[in-house]
């Protein structure tokens, strides 16, 4: 059977979905008008946008979990492996930070943003956290669970963690990394780091399917396991809740897994997505013989330069250079805008792309040959 040592382009594609979820959610929240915020559409586009978040950080534990792995078979060194993607979550925790100065530089706004707890403050603690726990686990089953089980934990407490006296005597700052407060952060620790942990668990599984059968069976599997999750979350939503204190909407159980069984079903979809051609031709795709010969896709282009999308857009979107159309358009006005910046995005990504290649290849090229008269 032939190894799947070609990079999977499904996460990526599901990387791009996150950014088009993203894209949306934030183009119409900052463009559309106010007397049509009050709307169906309205509601029905913020909904779709909440997935974007959710999304983002189940492939960042996702990516944990392959980076991890994959790094330990080659090194023979585990502990290393662990320690490179920790150091890899920090960055991330420092880019929070730095983008954050961008914003208020930019924006002109109050020092008090630059504490301000964004998504990225977020997936830099729970990359390093995942990172760190996948090294002390030495096992598939060990990870496994360690994963799945602090998923759980972090689900489940989020409605007693936000309601704790102790947090009230915490500075605002840190309170925010734990519980929402308002005007300090757009995401805390519980529950939105749970989505890392999920991912991981997903990506231990992933990374130990070696073959592309293998990894056929087991997104079949995720597709069984999404449905029933997600089924059994909206039924358990229906039910009374066993909390003092608890939202659907906001931390409650039911609405994680909800959201997580609708990511794996993603996965699993966006997995036979992108094999549709061994299925349907009968062939191994070109990817599988010859990486250069990938047929270029637009998700996966935005998907593999989410981070440079993110973080250019919000700035573009809720700065300076679009002040002018900030809650005055229609919603057909809107969704309208919002295709036009999306196809923008895909521009400047391949447009950052290629600048990246021709500055590799000028420095990988070979020094010219000496002139022949400087031939001894």
């Amino acid at each position: 059977m032939t190894q799947t040592r070609r990079r999977r382009g499904y996460l990526d594609w599901m990387r791009g979905l996150a950014v088009l979820v993203m894209i949306e959610a934030h183009v119409i929240d900052s463009w559309t008008r106010v007397d049509a915020r009050h709307t169906w559409q309205f509601m029905w586009a913020m909904i779709l946008g909440g997935f974007g978040a959710p999304l983002f950080l189940f492939l960042a534990g996702v990516s944990v979990a392959l980076s991890a792995g994959s790094r330990a078979r080659r090194t023979g060194n585990p502990g290393a492996a662990a320690r490179f993607v920790i150091m890899r979550g920090w960055w991330v925790f420092g880019l929070a930070f730095a983008f954050r100065v961008q914003s208020w530089i930019l924006g002109m706004g109050s020092p008090r943003t630059l504490l301000k707890v964004d998504i990225l403050n977020i997936m830099g603690p729970a990359i390093v956290a995942a990172a760190a726990l996948w090294g002390v686990c030495r096992t598939v089953r060990s990870r496994a669970f360690a994963f799945a089980g602090a998923a759980l934990a972090i689900a489940f407490l989020t409605p007693v963690v936000r309601h704790l006296p102790i947090l009230e005597a915490w500075p605002e700052a840190l309170a925010a990394y734990v519980r929402p407060v308002a005007g300090r952060s757009n995401f805390c620790i519980f529950p939105w780091a749970g989505f890392v942990f999920a991912g991981a668990f997903a990506g231990v599984l992933i990374d130990q399917a070696q073959t592309r059968s293998a990894e056929t069976r087991l997104n079949g599997r995720l597709f069984v396991w999404g449905a029933a999750l997600g089924a059994g979350a909206y039924g358990a939503s229906l039910l009374p809740s066993p909390y003092a204190h608890s939202e659907f909407w906001g931390g409650s159980p039911a609405f994680f897994f909800l959201r997580t069984g609708v990511i794996a079903l993603l996965v699993a979809t966006a997995f036979a997505w992108d094999a549709r051609r061994v299925w349907f031709r009968g062939r191994v795709p070109a990817s599988d013989a010859d990486p250069q010969s990938e047929r270029w896709s637009p998700m996966q282009q935005l998907g593999r330069s989410s981070l440079f999308i993110y973080w250019i857009h919000v700035e573009i979107v809720y700065g300076l250079i679009s002040l002018r159309i900030h809650k005055r358009l229609t919603h057909p006005e809107a969704w309208m805008a919002l295709a036009a910046f999306i196809v923008f995005m895909l521009g400047c990504a391949a447009l950052k792309d290629w600048v990246v290649s021709r500055r590799h290849d000028r420095n990988a090229a070979p020094p010219p040959a000496a002139p022949a008269y400087a031939v001894q």
